[in-house]
């Protein structure tokens, strides 16, 4: 068990949460949920230790090992992959450590043959002799297959990093398991796999912060709401806290309706017959009875939704864009192989697959920012396209543009007035749109990408993983601004709810892979 009593913390002179009293149990699964900056890892680090909060504790059984999915991905760079799996486990690896101190001696004394003794004996019951094998099952169903085990961690990319260290978070079966963000940067499949396995993990207690609302429906007993000030827990998943939060809020505002009205019912018979002596006393009661009726208070919750919609300047033609042979290599890797498709009017097509850097490329070279090594591009005459990078640092690193300005060289507006009208359906309000775009947050940078793809007025979408950086609220506003959308659009995304409820077509770009059809993505699952 862990669990936090009277926990409150201050950032910056702001109260994040006060009072928290929250238990979590063995053989459940908890979803924390809340806006950017409502404190949700900050809670996470509070319950590993790794921070104080300003008043109160934590409390935990004390035998039960913590294990925490680690965030900096240059912290294991001088060590093997495999050693750094083994590391999730501080003490089976202090002990192999030992060992092989030990073991690598020439002569060895009386008491450090007794200590060895004691190591092998915890080691057995660990289940050392098992811990390679079981970093390298974890390590494939995470798809670092076996040519990568014996790397150091710096020769990896950056994604495949991500894959080392939450295979280290999940190895050894931990008692409590805290990860923040563990599908960022995962494919479907490796999604897929991560969802079967915690599913599987009944003796734990995992805690996860995440933005990713099929993953929460998929895992999740409990969500724990971080808002309002406190932490709120609510059993079952996300649709379920959704619906329930949503149901409390209409009975509110309902109950508040009918108050309303019967305090204005109220004030009526006393105004009418307040004066009058046979009535007196009624109007007495009823005066007594008002003074003592008062609306229910609606919490102000720290969720802000942005207004996202795209309304493109005119309609495409018949001829939206023929793909013809493509082929690009990339260093030594051939990452498109002779793809081909044809793209027709207003159609929501999911590009998907393991390989981020295909999908990536394929949508450099549509976008122009790329050639291809062979085959051809042909655009219809009548399309405007418009283009969301997956890596948009290029647009903010070094400007010292304020957001206004940002958004004026990038649309054609020209008054500030205007500017700070959209800006502000993006959530950048007073000051705020005065602040320096390099030294944004990624969400905030995502935000003002989506305000400059609304301005462009394209009837084509180009969207490299949209979703990366934002919060639920802004995840849910452009799911549904692409669902109001009229004309064509060409994305990716890792977040499951969005690609099914956007895309009636899914095509696979990855070398040898190629998969092209008008189906969902659901039924594509299902297919593969």
């Amino acid at each position: 068990m862990i669990g936090t009593v009277d926990i409150a913390l201050q950032y910056g002179g702001i109260t994040l949460f006060n009072n928290a009293n929250v238990n979590f149990t063995k053989g459940n699964c908890y979803g924390v949920i809340g806006a950017n900056g409502a404190g949700k890892s900050t809670f996470l680090k509070i319950l590993s230790g790794e921070i104080e909060p300003t008043k109160g504790n934590v409390v935990k059984t004390p035998s039960e090992r913590i294990s925490v999915l680690k965030q900096n991905h240059f912290e294991f760079d001088e060590y093997d992959v495999i050693k750094t799996v083994i590391m999730g486990n501080h003490e089976l690896c202090s002990i192999i450590d030992e060992k092989e101190i030990l073991y690598n001696k020439e002569e060895m004394s009386d008491q450090e043959g007794m200590r060895l003794c004691e190591l092998e004996d915890r080691f057995l019951k660990m289940d050392g002799w098992n811990a390679e094998s079981d970093a390298k099952i974890l390590l494939n169903g995470l798809g670092i297959t076996n040519e990568y085990h014996d790397l150091y961690m710096k020769e990896l990319t950056g994604d495949q990093k991500v894959k080392v260290l939450l295979a280290q978070a999940l190895f050894g079966n931990p008692d409590i398991l805290l990860m923040d963000e563990p599908t960022n940067h995962l494919d479907v499949n490796t999604i897929g796999w991560l969802e079967d396995f915690l599913i599987k993990q009944e003796n734990s207690i995992i805690i996860i912060v995440s933005h990713d609302r099929h993953f929460l429906n998929q895992i999740c007993t409990h969500i724990v709401d971080v808002d309002f000030g406190k932490i709120t827990m609510v059993a079952g998943n996300y649709d379920f806290w959704y619906d329930y939060t949503q149901l409390m809020q209409r009975q509110l505002r309902d109950q508040n309706k009918k108050t309303e009205q019967k305090m204005k019912e109220l004030q009526e018979f006393i105004a009418r017959f307040s004066a009058n002596a046979s009535k007196s006393k009624q109007a007495t009661s009823r005066k007594k009875l008002l003074d003592n009726m008062n609306f229910e208070d609606l919490p102000v919750s720290s969720r802000k939704f942005p207004y996202i919609a795209f309304k493109p300047n005119r309609e495409v033609g018949n001829d939206v864009l023929s793909v013809s042979g493509i082929t690009k290599t990339i260093g030594d890797r051939k990452v498109l192989d002779n793809i081909s498709f044809t793209i027709r009017p207003r159609e929501r097509v999911a590009f998907v697959g393991a390989d981020a850097v295909a999908k990536t490329t394929l949508f450099k070279i549509l976008a122009g920012e790329l050639e291809p090594d062979s085959g051809t591009i042909k655009w219809g005459v009548t399309t405007s396209q418009a283009f969301l990078p997956s890596d948009n640092s290029v647009y903010f690193d070094g400007k010292d543009d304020s957001i206004i300005d940002w958004i004026r060289n990038h649309s054609n507006l020209v008054y500030e007035s205007d500017v700070r009208g959209w800006l502000g359906k993006m959530l950048f309000s007073g000051d705020e749109a005065t602040k320096k775009v390099r030294v944004l947050s990624g969400g905030e940078r995502v935000r003002c990408m989506l305000c400059k793809t609304m301005l462009s007025g394209a009837n084509v979408l180009i969207l490299d993983e949209p979703t990366n950086h934002l919060d639920l609220e802004s995840i849910a506003a452009l799911n549904e601004g692409l669902i109001k959308y009229t004309e064509t659009i060409l994305f990716t995304s890792h977040d499951h709810q969005f690609v099914q409820t956007i895309a009636n077509r899914i095509i696979d770009v990855t070398a040898g892979h190629f998969y092209d059809k008008q189906i969902t993505f659901d039924e594509y699952l299902l297919e593969r």
